[in-house]
């Protein structure tokens, strides 16, 4: 008998019993916005930004009330406004872009390869143009490309490089934390993500000018002063009367719910990474199916797996997407024509035209995606393998892949 996957693939894990005590104290105060504190106490965000920024190795750290936000306030940060145009990812998802044209900002897309990376081929066409001076660069699904060369790349064309590590809290690219290369990084702490507050996020930095402005522009009333991990009050003098308020932060419920979570960060990733090896394993050497190598420089964080069916027919994918879910495997498709929950592409994006990415298409019409998360066995993670192995080889070995 055919087996059958039984696991949820969007059922996370409870948050940890400490975390839920944590936010029972501050439910209990009333003090869920961060500058209510009484006499004597330091608020729980600022703890959280304080912690966050010595975990990421960075002085700055603002928490914010998602990652969206954290990318449209890096973004108003470094200067970006209305008709300036940004380079990013092809291969991203809608918030990304989406932080771009909320400022009535451009977004310009850069193509990807097969390793699901950014094409620094293109990036170092488009950044000879001269139109762009910043990149929003995203790590979509948790693949760091060479980021030894694009920064190369970038620095000589005077390109700001903004990091987008929603999926990369916890990697590192040649033994430097995901994030800490460009001028700025955003982290996401959304259910899917790799802490779990329902929505919120981070912008960390070096930069003291870049952060008083970004503290400002997340609603600080003037009360930054009560940041632990930002810049010294001279900084802010010198930005708060041209930095207006947008109001983007992050309460101190969501922050009661994260400390406990950030310090098990380094155990849950190595789990998650436990998992992916597992599936990677069992998927490799399937006729038809292409698994994504990942280079020795980088430390990933293996949350989702992605693989390729490279040149198959919509009507072949849409047969492995069929029979893997008829045994309970969910697998997403970014190749369908219409966008389906986040599998949207740069061609969705009509509030943003853009001319075609021919070599980009054919791959972003390739990628299979899977979450995995940690409610899923070991176990569990070899009989999702075995499963889409089985039915992306009946398909192929049917002779359906090119039909």
């Amino acid at each position: 008998m055919s087996e059958t996957f039984k696991g949820a693939f969007t059922q996370q894990e409870p948050i940890p019993e400490d975390a839920i005590e944590a936010a029972l104290r501050v439910l209990r105060s009333g003090r869920l916005h961060r500058y209510n504190v009484v006499e004597g106490e330091t608020a729980e965000v600022s703890l959280l930004e304080q912690e966050f920024a010595a975990a990421m190795d960075v002085p700055f750290a603002l928490a914010t009330s998602s990652g969206g936000s954290a990318i449209a306030t890096a973004l108003r940060a470094v200067g970006v406004g209305p008709g300036d145009p940004v380079l990013t990812n092809a291969f991203t998802l809608a918030p990304v872009p989406g932080a771009i044209a909320s400022l009535g900002a451009v977004p310009v897309y850069v193509g990807v390869t097969e390793d699901l990376v950014i094409d620094l081929d293109h990036l170092a066409e488009l950044a000879g143009q001269g139109n762009a001076s910043v990149l929003l660069l995203s790590h979509m699904r948790g693949h760091i490309c060479d980021m030894d060369r694009l920064m190369e790349i970038c620095d000589a064309a005077g390109i700001r490089v903004i990091e987008d590590c929603a999926h990369t809290m916890g990697g590192a690219w040649n033994g430097i934390n995901s994030g800490n290369h460009g001028i700025a990084a955003c982290y996401s702490t959304q259910t899917y993500k790799h802490m779990n507050s329902g929505e919120g996020g981070f912008l960390t930095t070096r930069d003291p000018d870049l952060m008083a402005r970004a503290v400002i522009l997340s609603g600080s009333y003037m009360l930054y002063g009560r940041h632990l991990a930002a810049p010294g009050p001279e900084v802010f003098e010198k930005v708060k009367y041209g930095t207006p308020n947008v109001s983007g932060r992050m309460d101190n419920l969501r922050a009661a719910i994260l400390r406990p979570q950030l310090r098990r960060l380094k155990d849950q990733c190595a789990r998650w990474n436990d998992r992916y090896r597992v599936v990677e394993a069992g998927l490799r050497g399937t006729p038809g199916l292409t698994v994504i190598e990942r280079p020795e420089q980088e430390h990933y964080v293996g949350s989702s797996i992605q693989v390729l069916l490279l040149d198959w027919s919509d009507r072949a994918v849409n047969e492995v997407l069929r029979r893997c879910a008829a045994r309970g495997v969910e697998l997403k498709w970014f190749g369908g024509a219409e966008p389906t929950g986040f599998t949207s592409r740069y061609d969705s994006w009509r509030y943003a035209p853009s001319d075609r990415l021919p070599k980009s298409d054919r791959i972003l019409k390739a990628i299979v995606d899977m979450r995995l998360p940690l409610t899923f066995s070991l176990d569990d993670c070899a009989m999702l393998a075995r499963i889409i192995r089985a039915e992306v080889g009946a398909v192929w070995q049917a002779g359906g892949a090119g039909a």
